[in-house]
């Protein structure tokens, strides 16, 4: 299949270039407030455990119960919505995740807190895909991967701003005003999505079982599986970060948001990256991402001990979101027809990633190979997902 012949319509609407830039402003505050929802515990393990009176390793579940809330709704909201505007589609998910986190801010155990954090995770996946694929019918084809990296920007700069933000306030305060912070951002991306992101009527609605149909490609799911695995040594590695510049590196609690926002930075880096990655190299990129990754994760264990070289093995380990932009452009091409539930489903993927990779660090933390281990880990997951493209790759077109 060639994906020169699958791009997406061009824009109908004609908008100029201030309102595309509010589209995307918009778009992209909404992905900072869901990306500071989704990482917020991983800054707050500590707190969170001592609050709720848990493990750490038990925090670590609520990091996958909202990824695995990611991965049920994504497809699932994404086909049942496929038959609405994505103006509306868009409005409906960002104040269902406002609701969510107001819930998780006020959730009185970790066992309530564990459903509600499931429940926060459904509209994360398909909000992303849907505004990917409203800035990728608005721009020229060549110009689709910056275009869907300026609104991932949202989501890295959760990372290095909204992360250590949330973090610094639940160190303060209370954990809990971490996702109070969310809803707010929430709330106020839903009223800017109402004033900026313009309906368009000529917009295809698909029929849900033709979507599903036109997806069941085999580019399509080897691209999943790649996010899957390709991506969890990240999350592997980021989510046991805070205990781990406690009880290796030994530093204080106050250079945690410091070390969130070193990888914030580098995933605001490799993000921008990703996107020319894709304009210039389309597929390709996939490949060169991954081995970047598991180098960096191979490096991370022996650079743990010393400050100043965790905080830049962890800016290098925060550039492999650069994977992001590539992956999420390619699966709109891989599956005509079917652009919203694959657009959606790539977020599935990745928070498939947030869940594995935080289980696989969990067991071998728990088997006593210490909080470094995750490097390791994080590099073998790496591998695997750099086994499967080279299978894709060679179901790719020469002009890929």
């Amino acid at each position: 299949m060639s994906t020169e012949n699958t791009k997406l319509p061009a824009n109908p609407l004609n908008l100029s270039r201030g309102a595309m830039l509010m589209i995307e402003i918009a778009l992209a505050i909404g992905g900072f407030g869901i990306g500071t929802g989704e990482f917020a515990a991983m800054g707050l393990m500590p707190g969170i455990a001592a609050g709720l009176g848990v493990s750490e390793p038990q925090v670590g579940h609520l990091i996958s119960a909202y990824a695995l809330g990611v991965v049920v709704g994504a497809p699932l909201l994404a086909i049942a919505g496929s038959r609405l505007y994505r103006r509306h589609l868009l409005i409906g998910l960002m104040a269902f995740y406002a609701l969510a986190n107001l819930a998780s801010t006020l959730a009185p155990g970790y066992h309530s807190l564990m459903a509600i954090r499931f429940i926060a995770g459904l509209p994360h996946g398909t909000y992303f895909g849907v505004a990917a694929l409203v800035v990728a019918t608005l721009v020229p084809p060549d110009q689709r991967g910056k275009a869907v990296s300026r609104v991932m920007i949202g989501l890295t700069l959760a990372i290095l701003i909204g992360n250590p933000l949330a973090t610094w306030l639940g160190q303060s305060i209370s954990w809990r005003y971490a996702f109070a912070l969310v809803t707010g951002i929430s709330v106020l991306t839903t009223c800017l999505i109402v004033i900026f992101v313009p309906l368009n009527r000529q917009q295809p609605r698909n029929n849900p079982l033709s979507e599903m149909k036109a997806f069941n490609r085999p580019q399509a799911w080897l691209a999943l599986a790649m996010g899957a695995t390709g991506f969890a040594g990240v999350f592997c590695v980021f989510s046991y970060l805070a205990p781990t510049l406690l009880e290796v590196t030994e530093v204080d609690k106050g250079w945690i948001p410091v070390a969130m926002a070193t990888f914030g930075l580098g995933g605001f880096m490799g993000n921008i990256v990703g996107g020319w990655l894709f304009d210039r190299f389309r597929f390709r990129g996939v490949g060169g991402v991954l081995l970047w990754s598991a180098a960096v994760l191979l490096i991370f264990p022996l650079a743990t001990h010393q400050l100043w070289s965790v905080l830049l093995a962890t800016f290098l380990v925060g550039t492999v979101g650069a994977i992001s932009p590539i992956l999420q452009t390619h699966l709109m091409d891989a599956a005509p027809g079917a652009e919203t539930l694959a657009a959606a489903s790539h977020h599935a993927a990745f928070n498939t990633a947030n869940a594995l990779g935080p289980w696989l660090g969990g067991l071998a933390i728990t088997a006593g190979l210490g909080w470094s281990s995750t490097g390791y880990v994080g590099a073998a997951t790496a591998l695997t997902g750099l086994a499967i493209f080279a299978f894709a790759w060679r179901l790719e077109p020469a002009s890929s």
